[in-house]
């Protein structure tokens, strides 16, 4: 318990003074609250449509998890094909990294006709932002294996297989779950960037797109609310899966 309130309290603390000096600056300088809420505006919101705000945060979360899973099996495939066949790394690498500098604007539209408006086109644009960061960190972990580890499997007549399975994979795990807490953390932003990039349909169209219409209908102190909803939701993830990155790679922790 004194472990857990060491980790717990400091941040805590932080906020606190960090929402009572905000609290102080718009109160002192009298700020427009349709330029910067106060926080106990924000609050407020947050009680009063705290149903609007679940709904649409239940849609964004969907959106998290699953765009996230696919970046991390197609990310770590991805990787593991670089780290076995040196042609793949020498064509493809070079890809993943342009990949990341495509606007999510310019291929929108192609996205909705492929896909129509519903989740999926949402789910590649955030599965393409966190795919980089998933690629990039096992390509290094499996690359930064010990070679005495595998000249070792090698004087035991292990397979090439065996190789992978029993030197380089538990040498890159830690590395890949680095690059998936990477990715959870811009997996967000890319959930916002895809709501408010590609059409919705239905009642409601996640966090990103009530932001946006929030901010557009001069409702600043909901699209705040909003905002914090992601906040927190980030860092939940964030520590779920340092979580289960002790589960899944305990070695890494002793």
């Amino acid at each position: 318990m004194r472990r857990g309130l060491e980790h717990t309290v400091p941040p805590l603390l932080l906020a606190l003074a960090f929402l009572g000096l905000w609290e102080l600056y718009v109160d002192v300088q009298g700020v427009d609250p349709l330029v910067l809420p106060a926080p106990h505006a924000m609050f407020a919101e947050l009680w009063d449509n705290a149903g609007l705000l679940w709904s649409n945060f239940t849609i964004t979360a969907r959106e998290v998890v699953f765009g996230l899973a696919l970046a991390l099996m197609g990310g770590f495939a991805m990787a593991v094909a670089i780290h076995l066949w040196a042609p793949m790394r020498r064509a493809v690498y070079p890809h993943t990294v342009g990949s990341q500098a495509v606007p999510i604007a310019v291929i929108a539209a192609p996205l909705c006709f492929w896909w129509g408006f519903g989740i999926f086109p949402k789910l590649f644009v955030i599965a393409l932002i966190c795919f980089f960061p998933v690629v990039v960190t096992t390509v290094d972990g499996l690359a930064a294996v010990d070679p005495d580890e595998i000249k070792l499997l090698r004087t035991l007549d292990a397979s090439r297989w065996q190789a992978f399975r029993f030197a380089e994979l538990p040498a890159a795990l830690p590395a890949a779950l680095s690059g998936a807490r990477i990715a959870l953390a811009v997996g967000v932003i890319g959930a916002f960037i895809a709501e408010t990039s590609t059409p919705t349909t239905g009642p409601y169209a996640g966090l990103g797109r009530e932001i946006t219409s929030d901010l557009t209908a001069l409702q600043t102190p909901r699209a705040y609310a909003a905002t914090a909803v992601l906040f927190v939701f980030a860092i939940a993830c964030f520590y779920t899966l340092t979580i289960a990155e002790r589960k899944l790679a305990p070695w890494t922790h002793r």
